[in-house]
């Protein structure tokens, strides 16, 4: 699944034992939503430190054009 669709299907419960009550479901519901909010707020990618060596570092060349012979003439 990508990102995009698992943002739009919202989450499920499934009692697997017993019968909750909806006071019971609501509490559930509540911690584990804040459980998960004080999580996706302490979950943060640390900045990439860029070195001095890949700032400075050029590019890849382009590939050798096998079309054209060498020395640019034919003959």
């Amino acid at each position: 699944m990508t990102a995009a669709a698992e943002q739009t299907q919202p989450p499920t419960v499934e009692i697997t034992r017993g019968a909750a009550t909806e006071e019971e479901l609501a509490a559930l519901i509540a911690v584990v939503s804040e459980a998960y909010a004080a999580e996706e707020e302490s979950a943060v990618q640390p900045d990439r430190r860029v070195s001095a060596w890949t700032r400075t570092q050029r590019g890849l060349r382009s590939p050798l054009r096998r079309d054209i012979p060498w020395g640019r003439f034919s003959g």
